[in-house]
């Protein structure tokens, strides 16, 4: 471990570089994905036949191996941090769709027909009712996707895009790098429960606020 904090001690400006270019790279990712799965979770959550289609294409996506869809996008749209940004984007889409999708299915069709009976637009029943309620099963995907997002990121190194996968990398490639190897990836599994904890810290906050209002 003493060279560890030598490699950080001597390094620090670098990886702190590193650690934010990583998890820039990994929100960014998540919130486009956020901004399509979501809608389109609403959407499609009581469209049977074309819920499973769409679910069914987002989990045929993350079921490719990170580094071949890295290779793939490389061809398509060249190297660099946006093609990474790009897969985080895909591999987020089918935690946080299945989880909207999920939530908005749990609302009870009693509290819909009754706010539908009150005279409640399309719009209000979403924002008033079903988002509220399903909330809490909604920001579930968003942390899957951002933890996901996070080990895909790292891997996002081999095709430029920067990130703590170059430390980890750089400790690969040099003789006797285990110290390297290990100060790479202590921040990267570091942010990976951070980000998961005030995500979670985030639902408790906006459950019981959003329920209140219902």
């Amino acid at each position: 471990m003493n060279d560890v904090f030598l490699y950080y001690s001597e390094n620090a400006s670098y990886v702190f570089a590193q650690f934010v270019r990583h998890f820039l790279i990994s929100l960014y990712g998540v919130i486009f994905a956020a901004i399509v799965a979501i809608p389109l979770g609403f959407f499609i959550a009581r469209k049977g036949n074309l819920s499973k289609i769409l679910i069914g294409i987002a989990n045929v996506m993350q079921t490719i191996p990170s580094l071949a869809m890295l290779a793939i996008l490389m061809f398509a749209i060249g190297t660099g941090p946006n093609t990474v940004v790009f897969a985080v984007f895909l591999y987020a889409i089918l935690p946080i769709l299945k989880n909207t999708v999920s939530g908005i299915n749990s609302v009870t069709p009693a509290l819909v027909d009754a706010a539908k009976g009150m005279g409640m637009t399309r719009f209000q029943l979403m924002t008033k009712v079903e988002l509220p309620l399903a909330i809490s099963i909604i920001m579930g995907g968003v942390r899957n996707a951002l933890v996901l997002a996070i080990g895909v990121t790292a891997v996002g190194t081999f095709i430029g895009a920067g990130g703590l996968g170059d430390i980890i990398t750089r400790g690969i490639t040099v003789a006797d790098g285990s110290a390297i190897i290990i100060a790479g990836a202590i921040p990267t599994a570091l942010m990976a429960v951070v980000a998961d904890f005030v995500l979670g810290i985030i639902e408790n906050k906006l459950t019981p606020r959003t329920f209140t209002k219902v």
